[in-house]
């Protein structure tokens, strides 16, 4: 049996994640800062009261892992706050840091002991994270914290490589969620199908790579 964890799993992208991995079978642990009704009501490992940035609820996590042997590490968890060049709020920026960019980082480090050679590693990222494809500007913390876990992403795979787990970036889509104010022009199921679907079709030939999870490679 497959063990996925996916962190930020109560809600939004992260909930439906979970939802599809256990109904394919996997034994999913479903890591939250607090589970929501829905994320209860599934019939899979919940681990709440962890926070992502903060070093000692990733050491309880893996503490409650002792004998975990992780096949997918799914990095969801993420937050977004909206600073204009006329309204920066650095408070929130580095929040942002935290959690979006220090977060997947700090969870795939402390967890890599548990991860079987040949597992695989998301990151939930977001095209505003690109430099190539920023038209618009402004979204600072948002923008610079998903270019920065981009980085590290490409750097995880690289020094993951020689146990033979590979690593993917993926933007979901503009999902229809709260993080967007229920905006967005494609519903949390239809995306995590495609993280689901790209996992699966990653490899050490694709490692380190940036995607839609529609399957568009992304440019940096």
């Amino acid at each position: 049996m497959t063990t996925t964890v996916i962190t930020g799993a109560s809600r939004g992208i992260g909930l439906e994640l979970t939802k599809q991995a256990a109904a394919r079978g996997d034994d999913v642990i479903a890591v939250c800062r607090k589970p929501s009704a829905e994320l209860e009501a599934l019939d899979v490992r919940v681990e709440p009261g962890i926070d992502v940035s903060v070093q000692e609820d990733v050491d309880r996590l893996a503490a409650r892992l002792p004998d975990a042997s992780i096949d997918m590490l799914i990095n969801n968890a993420g937050i977004l706050t909206r600073q204009s060049l006329d309204d920066l709020d650095f408070d929130a920026i580095r929040r942002q840091f935290e959690v979006n960019s220090l977060g997947p980082l700090r969870v795939t480090a402390t967890l890599r002991g548990k991860l079987k050679n040949g597992a695989k590693v998301a990151v939930v990222t977001s095209r505003m994270g690109s430099v190539a494809d920023n038209t618009s500007g402004s979204h600072y913390g948002y923008r610079m914290s998903k270019a920065a876990v981009n980085m590290a992403g490409v750097s995880l795979a690289r020094d993951l490589k020689d146990r033979d787990i590979s690593v993917i970036l993926l933007h979901p889509g503009y999902v229809n969620t709260d993080m967007t104010n229920h905006t967005g022009n494609v519903e949390p199921a239809d995306a995590a199908a495609g993280i689901l679907q790209r996992i699966e079709e990653l490899n050490l030939t694709t490692t380190g790579t940036f995607r839609h999870a529609n399957g568009e490679a992304l440019p940096w």
